[in-house]
């Protein structure tokens, strides 16, 4: 059971975890962000060739995953290259987790 005056509170950090949370739950956008852990500095033909996906499908993943802020890119001449930039997306769900723990009762 969470502390009432901050239910309010805690639903609101929840939804704006929501996309973050679906993100992350797809496979694909796991895979692509385990291959950025191991080599930064990918472009769009460098992940597709590590993934058995169409170049448009991995350009649609990487889109959402720049959007929740789990990735980012540097354009270098005319390519697009991806990197992680875990620390906000970390920073959201801790903050999430600290609020439940601090506001509901974990038993």
């Amino acid at each position: 059971m969470c502390i009432k005056d901050n239910k309010e509170e805690i639903l609101t950090m929840f939804k704006e975890c929501i996309p973050l949370l679906n993100a992350l739950a797809d496979e694909t956008r796991q895979r692509i962000i385990l291959i950025l852990a191991e080599e930064e500095g990918l472009n769009v033909n460098m992940i597709t060739e590590r993934l058995s996906l169409s170049r448009p499908a991995i350009s649609h993943h990487l889109k959402l995953l720049k959007q929740v802020g789990i990735i980012d890119m540097e354009r270098k001449g005319t390519e697009n290259y991806y990197y992680l930039t875990l620390k906000d997306s970390v920073q959201m769900i801790k903050s999430f987790i600290n609020t439940m723990e601090n506001n509901c009762d974990l038993k």
